[in-house]
């Protein structure tokens, strides 16, 4: 399924993606963050039920000035320390600052997310053109749109959601920016099964896609480019 997955997202669909049985073991909603519409929003928080977030490349958070929550409060006690999350003792978690873009209101509303989404993405978009960073601009901090920075290295670091949405814009040409939400389950308050989400994706002609799939393909697509012109893969926006 990795081929459709690609292919919807470079179309502005949504996914269901799965990330690893060894990991979190959870699916979430992934669609490109330049697509998002209030209605996305809308299906996330009801047919989801996680944190509605966007995930940026590395790259980018870097020429945007979008450091790791836990790097900006690191004199704070209880600030993670890697080891600490029991899914992946080796990494601290992906979240950076969590905005409103200046033109919403309350930044809660769907039609305020998603335009918050929407410009996440287009901040991405001009860093990768080279153009000024002007990000505080537009964006005020808190807000209710976390923004997931991506690992250094992406899944030879990390593997969770963010690297692996990431990974997929990547190879779909498109700008890696990619707002997700985790699937939960109403009757037992934890992630919704895989079986379940699979469900979910053929009742609404979704496509599900495994983080395996995600990462035999982009092991892939980096040998090629390495052998065809001695460096790694690297981002290429084509739409």
């Amino acid at each position: 399924m990795i081929d459709a997955a690609i292919e919807a997202l470079a179309k502005g669909e949504f996914i269901l993606l799965y990330d690893f049985d060894n990991r979190e073991r959870e699916t979430d909603f992934a669609i490109r963050s330049d697509a998002v519409t209030p209605a996305h929003i809308r299906q996330m928080r009801k047919d989801g039920g996680g944190i509605i977030g966007t995930s940026i490349h590395p790259d980018a958070a870097r020429q945007l000035g979008l450091p790791f929550a836990s790097d900006i409060m690191w004199d704070l006690a209880i600030v993670e320390h890697t080891g600490d999350i029991p899914y992946d003792r080796s990494n601290r978690s992906s979240f950076s600052l969590w905005v409103n873009h200046r033109e919403t209101y309350t930044g809660i509303t769907d039609r305020d997310r998603a335009l918050t989404a929407n410009r996440i993405a287009e901040q991405v978009k001009r860093s990768f053109d080279g153009e000024e960073n002007t990000f505080a601009a537009h964006f005020r901090t808190p807000g209710h749109m976390p923004i997931f920075r991506a690992a250094e290295g992406l899944l030879d670091v990390r593997r969770g959601q963010t690297e692996l949405s990431i990974t997929l814009a990547v190879m779909a040409g498109i700008t890696p920016a990619v707002t997700i939400c985790e699937m939960l389950d109403d009757e037992t308050g934890l992630a919704l099964s895989r079986r379940d989400a699979q469900e979910y994706a053929r009742h609404h002609g979704l496509t599900f896609v495994e983080g395996r799939e995600v990462l035999e393909r982009w092991d892939r697509v980096r040998e090629s480019a390495t052998v065809n012109a001695g460096t790694p893969a690297a981002v290429s926006i084509h739409d």
